[in-house]
């Protein structure tokens, strides 16, 4: 098989199990913070011991500047999957999904604020067209407070993937896999004060929803993910990348019976498209590489998955 040929399967299978996700949130029964408590544990031990068989740990490459940032950027994706699995609660994981989608655009926005890079006019007018197909996606009507708060959370969690990227981009000379445990590891004594662990004393087979958000959605997906990046070219892992928001609202659809409105769906190819052109723009710039180390180092465009 053709190195590119695997690559496309691997990322593909990711972004399957990634549209998956809302499912195993929903059905474990937990409260966000005790399914993210238990993500972030279950997906330590998983990247942890992944890790320790190839042999990452030897020669890590982290520095205390790097290890920093890899902790921080724990935090914003710790908190970002919180507020994500709060809009799968308040409104439904097909809205929630695409809403999450506009990480890219407010990326954009963090390096124009903070390394002063200045937005082409063309890119202000992709930010446009993602605005105007939010409003349409939204479908908020007034008085409508549950979707109102789903909407913001999911806004939330973009604003805090986006953070995440920003500084994660900012790491070189270690592998993915190992930022990534660094990641999760952070936020097991993170979320301990806010996650109620009596509460889910009594889960039962929720518990296997709650393990499979680690093992699968976290230790297996982060591994293909990065294992398929350094065979592919970036263009083809923008567009891969919209497997996971495609499945994620046919899952919703099929478990669920939850799907978006006719005006709704209006908005999702504005968004996406907007989120494609923003993404493969910045892709064609030379940009920090995660993980420059080996074969296997990431991609310098930020896959969404969650």
């Amino acid at each position: 098989m053709r190195n590119e040929t695997r690559g496309t399967l691997e990322l593909t299978l990711a972004m399957v199990l990634s549209g998956t996700l809302g499912v195993f949130v929903v059905e474990s029964g937990a409260s966000p913070y005790e399914v993210v408590f238990f993500r972030c544990l279950f997906g330590a031990v998983a990247l942890g011991l992944y890790s320790l068989a190839r042999g990452f740990f030897t020669g890590h490459g982290f520095t205390g500047r790097t290890l920093g940032l890899a902790v921080l950027g724990g935090v914003f994706i710790v908190f970002n999957w919180v507020f994500l699995f709060e809009a799968y609660a308040a409104t439904s994981i097909s809205l929630a999904t695409v809403v999450y989608h506009t990480q890219p655009f407010f990326l954009v926005l963090l390096s124009a604020l903070f390394l002063r890079e200045r937005i082409p006019a063309g890119k202000l007018g992709w930010l446009a067209v993602a605005f105007a197909g939010l409003v349409l996606v939204s479908g908020v009507r007034p008085g409508d407070t549950a979707s109102l708060a789903g909407l913001g959370y999911a806004l939330a969690a973009a604003v805090l993937y986006a953070l995440a990227t920003f500084v994660t981009k900012r790491i070189t000379g270690v592998r993915p896999h190992l930022v990534a445990l660094v990641q999760v590891a952070a936020g097991v004594p993170l979320l301990l004060p806010f996650a109620d662990l009596g509460a889910v004393s009594g889960l039962g087979a929720g518990w296997v929803w709650l393990a499979g958000l680690g093992l699968i959605h976290t230790g297996l997906m982060y591994v293909l993910m990065y294992a398929a990046y350094a065979k592919l070219p970036t263009p083809k892992i923008a567009v891969l990348a919209f497997t996971y928001p495609a499945v994620a609202m046919g899952v919703d659809w099929a478990v669920y019976g939850h799907h978006i409105g006719l005006v709704q769906a209006l908005g999702v190819p504005l968004i996406v498209l907007a989120s494609l052109k923003v993404t493969l723009g910045r892709a064609a710039a030379p940009a920090p590489r995660t993980g420059a180390r080996g074969p296997e180092a990431a991609s310098p465009v930020a896959t969404r998955a969650a």
